[in-house]
């Protein structure tokens, strides 16, 4: 628990200092152009700052969830600092494909935990996938939710009618079942035994 808000606080200190400080809000975010002149650090840094409040709280309010909830199995596989290094790594490879996408175009840029955030929620949903979780106000089994959420997000992601950055939604979700596959190789046994024993609104 200690870990997950420990990266709640870092972000919403970094976040916040970035709302009144356009200097530092253009030196984090994700901007090709800065990226190939060696300024790798923004594949990282793009994930501690947002767009507003609601953003940042979004993003903060669902990693508290099931950041405290699987923050525990990275410790106990990886070491003290597993969940950060999970964290660290779902951040990078959920930006990685948008970036490729659009290196040579010096206006796009992105920002945001959302990517990581996701890779968070899929890993949860891979270890209880008939957890409920809240919509709104409606309950929804977890790996309903999962398929509800990849479809509308890949839906978005091919039409790209809005500035929210979908790719990053889709490829953080896949790294956080992946990696937790092959972190904890018990889990995709157990995930496909839970799938054939239904339980809604558990």
């Amino acid at each position: 628990m200690f870990i997950t808000l420990l990266i709640i606080a870092v972000t919403c200190v970094v976040s916040f200092a970035a709302f009144g400080n356009r200097r530092l809000f253009d030196a984090l975010i994700l901007w090709p152009p800065a990226v190939r002149r060696g300024q790798y650090y923004r594949l990282l840094s793009y994930g501690l700052i947002h767009a507003d409040g609601a953003h940042l709280f979004f993003n903060m309010f669902t990693l508290y969830f099931f950041g405290a909830a699987m923050a525990g199995l990275y410790q106990r596989l990886l070491g003290p600092f597993g969940f950060v290094i999970f964290y660290t790594g779902a951040l990078l490879a959920s930006i990685l494909p948008a970036y490729l996408r659009h290196s040579d175009d010096s206006g796009y840029r992105s920002l945001g935990a959302s990517g990581a955030v996701s890779a968070v929620l899929f890993a949860f949903i891979l270890v209880q996938p008939w957890a409920t979780i809240v919509v709104f106000v409606l309950p929804v089994p977890a790996i309903v939710y999962a398929v509800l959420y990849l479809g509308y997000t890949f839906y978005m992601d091919r039409q790209r009618s809005d500035r929210i950055n979908h790719s990053a939604h889709l490829w953080g979700a896949l790294y956080g079942v992946v990696a937790t596959a092959l972190i904890a190789p018990r889990v995709l046994p157990w995930f496909l035994s839970q799938l054939m024993q239904p339980r809604f609104l558990h």
